[in-house]
């Protein structure tokens, strides 16, 4: 972790080539990094451009998918000069109807690489795309299921539906609430991943997993699942 604080080098907000570099990488986030499982399908109607939920299906063929680590993305473009408020960092993440009360690590694309979530019941903060009161887009990811562990943190992500409650402690000690606006899935080849991680209009968080057929021979899974939320309330932690 870096001596500085790293909200306070993030008042200028995420660069383009930050959220470049998280497009790209979030094309191979989270590879197979257990042997696959039953998903949920959304009860969401498939909107254009995204693919139903399926469950997870494996293709066995191939080798046993390792841990997944960094991946490469463009880093040459030029930064943005948009201006956001000094955010707070998220501390643990709690979301009943998926069955997930889980710690949250910092991480950072970092010269074009978007890291994967350090293990199985960890949720990934991405801490230069967006922190929590500063308006935009918290990203976070986490994996569906790990080698030799089965089923992780997000392994219920999908089965989320329109109106559940998303609750984010901060190192405020505040709860930021978030209500569920939808659940997709999306070929990972073709998500639009800019609107997915990039800034939005208002408070928002974002969580993404893996989802969809788990393909062996390139240690992937196809598809990814995306929630995204937007921010209802904040109250003082219990």
């Amino acid at each position: 972790m870096p001596a500085l604080s790293p909200l306070a080098a993030r008042r200028r907000g995420p660069t383009r080539a930050v959220l470049a570099a998280a497009v790209v990488a979030l094309l191979t986030l989270l590879p197979a990094a257990g042997a696959a499982q039953d998903g949920e399908e959304g009860t969401e109607p498939t909107p254009v451009g995204a693919e139903p939920i399926v469950p997870i299906v494996s293709t066995l063929t191939g080798e046993v998918p390792s841990f997944g680590a960094r991946r490469p993305g463009p880093v040459d473009l030029a930064p943005a000069d948009a201006v956001r408020e000094e955010g707070v960092a998220p501390r643990s993440l709690r979301i009943d109807p998926a069955a997930v009360e889980a710690g949250i690590e910092r991480s950072r694309v970092v010269d074009g690489a978007m890291p994967d979530p350090t293990g199985p019941w960890v949720v990934a903060w991405y801490e230069n795309l967006g922190a929590l009161g500063e308006g935009g887009n918290v990203v976070m990811a986490g994996h569906i299921d790990y080698w030799n562990v089965g089923p992780a943190v997000f392994y219920d992500l999908a089965g989320l539906e329109p109106g559940d409650r998303i609750a984010v402690t901060g190192e405020d000690e505040r709860v930021y609430d978030y209500e569920v606006e939808w659940v997709r899935q999306y070929d990972a080849e073709t998500a639009p991943l800019d609107e997915l991680v990039g800034p939005t209009p208002s408070e928002s968080l974002t969580l993404i997993t893996c989802g969809g057929t788990f393909d062996f021979t390139t240690a992937r899974y196809l598809q990814r699942t995306v929630v995204r939320a937007n921010r209802v309330a904040a109250s003082a932690a219990a």
